[in-house]
């Protein structure tokens, strides 16, 4: 019966990451409210942060820049903008958790649920505005080819409109997607199910 219930708990684990992680009631209190907070308002506690408690003080940093980058309005980029930039950049680095619950917040803040899917199959063949075309355009090659990314792609983004604070926020959004698209990848996360159904529509909803 132990074997038994030993193997269930691994099966349990390896869906969520190739390596284990404490129980919330293992974790400090204002992790374990963070994760009830997560389940009040999401239904369900995102995988990288139960794969990220194992390491207590990097799951609060983690938490702290996602929350500036992704959710804090300081910045002037829209929150579709930013949810753009980070499914570009994992569709870049083939990171399926990463592909997975963005392109479910594209969906969600874009009100499209083509959009997201054409992002991460092929970008640039998306109905673009100028300014996300090259915003896109930016992260794409900051991510695969940063070497060569200089003076002529940062103009790029001020002919499109960007300001100077604009730019820095869109390079900070590039670079954490890079780190976190990483981390995914070593930790072995696998995307919560439940990204894959939300916010799409009934096939006879969508117009030609």
């Amino acid at each position: 019966m132990v074997k038994n219930e030993q193997k269930q708990t691994l099966e349990q684990l390896q869906y969520v990451s190739e390596l284990p992680f404490p129980e919330p009631e293992m974790l400090p209190q204002d992790l374990q409210k963070y994760m009830h907070v997560c389940k009040e308002k999401l239904g369900f506690v995102p995988n990288v942060i139960k794969a990220f408690s194992l390491r207590p003080e990097k799951l609060r940093t983690f938490i702290s820049k996602y929350n500036e980058l992704m959710l804090n309005d300081d910045t002037t980029l829209t929150r579709l903008e930013r949810e753009m930039i980070a499914v570009v950049v994992s569709s870049y680095n083939h990171c399926v958790y990463c592909i997975t619950s963005h392109s479910q917040a594209v969906r969600e803040y874009s009100s499209d649920p083509v959009l997201a899917d054409i992002l991460v199959t092929n970008y640039s063949s998306a109905e673009l505005t100028n300014r996300q075309r090259a915003m896109l355009d930016y992260a794409w090659k900051m991510t695969a080819n940063v070497a060569e990314t200089g003076d002529a792609e940062r103009q790029q983004l001020f002919d499109a409109g960007f300001t100077a604070e604009e730019i820095f926020d869109i390079t900070d959004i590039v670079a954490y997607f890079n780190y976190t698209n990483r981390m995914t990848h070593g930790l072995g996360i696998q995307p919560n199910k439940i990204y894959f159904g939300l916010n799409r529509q009934q096939a006879g909803n969508i117009k030609n």
